[in-house]
């Protein structure tokens, strides 16, 4: 049972890495220049094996012990492409946070880190990527030989690996502990608006990388709510706020039976005489006309309905609340702290990580200004350096991340940034 079990997080780790390849970022900032036709290669082949996931892990319940073997062989490949992937954003965002601090100076961009470096990055980057194609060259030729067929999941809505990307990277579950207080807080928030006749929309607004997602996913999986709500929905909205086509999403990914009316009327029939809890992540639209248009044809809930948001963006948040936002607060260095350490030693035991480099970790604590996406990406790089020297020169770089950047670059993504 528990192998079965252990198989479960594949397909999402999977969709997780696919996300991942197709960023927008990696392309804005050319950070796989000379590599293109191995990126293209990465997001032609992933979605070949995520056809047959489900087929694997039927049989692999089934106590077919190849189809076991091949999705564990599936996850720890996808573990490599995800920490591969991860220092590509990692340079990414780097890059974009340069490019913001440069125009706030009234810099020109010209280049955004030495040539050397680019190229030394690039060398050793392309070095990973062509052995994770490899690997998973040879996982295709297996699974074609294993036969295994397409078989469509259970329906999840698109955005399930960013409501679940948490758990994923996240194995011992250190962000949800450290937001466990903020999640009591909302949760009573929502649940003390059972006699309230009119929507309430509570946001939560924090920078880029501090867990909104990650908290709102606590919230809406809390036991309390799903006893609560009859209904919970969740979209990812990012900058795409056209009400018809959010409406559509929203029906679609959360598994509304078509019935031959317009997108809005669906969702209207969906929340009508239930008390609702709609989640819309990452917002950033401030048009005012198409956030009543939205609210419209949500107000045929029950008592008690209400949307859960999350956006960086202060006015969002002043022109769509209904309540007091919850601003998130940066995490408690003692949780970036053991982030840190999580992802840099990866699966060694406590006992057999390196003290000289466990005794570093305080200082790099520092850098990520309390910022788990930060300290994850810095973990990630950190775990492809093995000596107190490699340490030392990401210790000894520039550092843009702190807290007086934190504020003038607000709500662009804080994340340490080296030189």
């Amino acid at each position: 049972m528990a192998e079965v079990l252990a198989t479960m997080v594949v397909g999402p780790l999977v969709s997780m890495v696919k996300d991942k390849a197709s960023s927008y970022l990696l392309d804005q900032y050319k950070v796989m220049e000379g590599m293109e036709e191995q990126h293209k290669l990465l997001k032609r082949k992933l979605p070949a094996i995520l056809d047959v996931i489900t087929d694997a892990e039927e049989q692999a319940a089934a106590k077919r012990e190849g189809a076991k073997v091949w999705l564990e062989e599936v996850r720890k490949v996808a573990y490599q492409a995800n920490d591969v992937l991860d220092e590509f954003k990692y340079e990414a965002l780097r890059c974009k946070a340069k490019e913001v601090q440069y125009k706030a100076l009234g810099m020109d961009v010209i280049k955004l880190f030495p040539s050397h470096d680019r190229i030394v990055f690039r060398y050793k980057m392309a070095n990973k990527l062509h052995m994770i194609l490899q690997e998973i060259d040879v996982l295709i030729a297996e699974m074609n030989a294993f036969r295994f067929k397409f078989k469509p999941g259970p329906p999840e809505p698109t955005n399930y690996l960013r409501q679940n990307n948490s758990d994923i990277i996240d194995p011992t579950n250190i962000v949800s502990r450290s937001r466990a207080n903020e999640k009591k807080k909302v949760v009573r928030i929502l649940l003390a608006q059972v006699g309230n006749e009119n929507l309430t929309v509570h946001p939560i607004v924090g920078m880029g990388g501090l867990g909104k997602t990650t908290l709102a996913q606590l919230i809406y999986n809390d036991s309390e709510i799903q006893k609560h709500f009859e209904l919970r929905l969740w979209v990812c909205v990012s900058d795409n706020f056209d009400v018809d086509s959010l409406a559509d999403r929203i029906v679609k990914e959360n598994g509304c039976k078509p019935d031959g009316s317009s997108a809005l009327e669906k969702l209207q029939n969906a929340v009508s005489g239930k008390r609702f809890l709609l989640v819309l992540d990452d917002v950033w639209s401030r048009d005012e006309h198409n956030w009543e248009r939205l609210k419209s044809y949500l107000q045929h809930g029950r008592k008690g309905s209400s949307l859960l948001t999350t956006t960086r963006d202060d006015k969002v948040a002043q022109l769509t609340g209904t309540t007091e936002a919850h601003n998130l607060n940066s995490l408690d260095e003692i949780y970036i702290k053991e982030i840190i350490e999580t992802k840099a030693f990866s699966l060694r035991q406590v006992e057999q990580r390196p003290r000289e480099l466990v005794d570093m970790v305080g200082e790099l604590v520092k850098r990520c200004c309390g910022s788990p996406l930060a300290a994850t990406a810095l973990g990630s790089v950190l775990r492809t350096k093995t000596s107190k020297k490699e340490w030392d020169a990401v210790l000894n770089r520039s550092m843009i991340c702190n807290e007086e950047n934190v504020m003038a670059y607000k709500p662009s993504v804080c994340i340490l940034i080296m030189f």
